[in-house]
């Protein structure tokens, strides 16, 4: 690769490497656990990181029957880079993207009575521009999504019917799904699970009697999928899973079986030796108790490593050994504690990943920072190269 000046494009030691043979792995193991029900990988934020189109395409080779995306950016992406596969889009988007939507046959999830109208308006306009052949089958196919209890979006129960209704008398709509999401899934002890899961069956049956053959019903998240929780479902919803990834504290033990995709890691730019009392990084606020190695890495929190992690028990591996780090994480570089081993600028360090018999975890990560896997991998920011490979 080349930049416009000619040159060669410069290689970065910080990258993520991303093990699509995992992803692949988790996809079948995932499918074993929605049984009957197609299993849709959600593949919004980038892949929470690991990037849209390569783990959309590995997911589909492995069994994945359709996508799942958070914006009209994101499924257009997947279309441009020649996906056919289904791809929905999990909520309404601004109506000026209804025409991309309906162009590019994105599977529309809808809620509110304006969205509704505003959809069979423009897929009864496109369908005027179709062929008389085409015309006759094009239909734009739309979930209705209910909101039974986590009150982000969602139709409520009360009106779930109505808006039905209204997908069902547009000519040029076709509701091919009914879904809700699930607020505690990863919490086998929490009641609102079975609640929501209560609610949805009530609104579905009243929904089945004005539109009998719906294709989908789909409920399941990661965490509901690996508990099998599946009440009625055609469909389910894997996301942070197919990276191999803990959704949650509930169900880490019924998610050891996944392979981790995404191993983030840079290499050791500089080594110093300090003496206890000297300071590190901007404001020093640690301050060396003893003589000790300091190694310097080229990662920081422009990266995605957070700026607070010298706070936390959060650790880096560096000639196989976990690392604390030293001082308030710069934008473009971070220091560790090395002690009294022997540390070469260009030596691997591992952030989150493997290296030799000792492992950091994104868990791992999660747990220091106090927040959940899904940041700690959706953070590592667009200027970490991605490198692909079937190891």
């Amino acid at each position: 690769m080349t930049t416009t000046n000619g040159l060669s494009a410069a290689r970065r030691a910080t990258r993520a490497d991303i093990d699509l043979a995992a992803l692949r792995a988790n996809v079948q193991s995932l499918a074993v656990a929605a049984g009957t029900s197609e299993l849709w990988a959600v593949v919004k934020a980038n892949a929470y990181g690991h990037g849209a189109v390569p783990c959309a395409q590995a997911a589909l080779s492995a069994g994945a029957h359709g996508l799942c995306v958070a914006l009209t950016q994101e499924a257009l992406e997947l279309r441009d880079a020649g996906i056919g596969a289904p791809i929905m889009v999990l909520s309404e988007q601004p109506v000026a993207d209804i025409p991309l939507l309906v162009r590019n046959e994105v599977i529309c999830v809808a809620y509110n009575a304006h969205y509704i109208a505003a959809l069979a308006a423009e897929s009864e306009h496109f369908a005027t521009q179709l062929t008389v052949s085409k015309r006759a089958v094009h239909r734009t196919l739309v979930h209705l999504k209910v909101d039974t209890g986590m009150h982000r979006v969602g139709v409520a129960p009360s009106d779930a019917v109505e808006r039905a209704k209204m997908i069902t008398s547009a000519a040029s709509l076709e509701l091919h799904g009914v879904m809700t999401h699930l607020a505690t899934a990863d919490d086998t002890a929490h009641a609102a699970t079975p609640r929501q899961l209560d609610e949805f069956r009530i609104v579905l049956a009243e929904i089945r009697r004005v539109a009998p053959s719906l294709r989908h019903v789909h409920v399941a998240n990661s965490a509901a999928t690996l508990r099998k929780m599946l009440p009625e479902c055609t469909m389910v919803r894997a996301g942070i899973a197919l990276y191999g990834l803990n959704p949650g504290a509930g169900v880490a033990s019924l998610a050891r079986g996944l392979r981790p995709v995404m191993t983030l890691r840079t290499e050791v730019l500089h080594v110093q030796r300090l003496r206890a009392g000297e300071g590190v990084s901007y404001g020093l606020r640690t301050v060396l108790s003893r003589d000790t190695t300091v190694a310097t890495l080229p990662i920081g929190y422009a990266d995605g490593i957070a700026r607070r992690a010298w706070q936390t028990p959060a650790r880096i591996l560096v000639g196989g050994k976990p690392r604390r780090i030293l001082g308030v994480v710069t934008m473009d570089q971070l220091m560790v504690d090395c002690e009294d081993d022997t540390v070469t600028i260009g030596d691997e360090a591992v952030i989150f990943g493997a290296q030799a018999n000792a492992a950091v975890r994104v868990e791992d990560w999660a747990t220091a920072l106090d927040t959940i896997t899904y940041e700690v991998v959706c953070a590592v920011t667009a200027r970490v190269p991605r490198h692909y490979s079937e190891a």
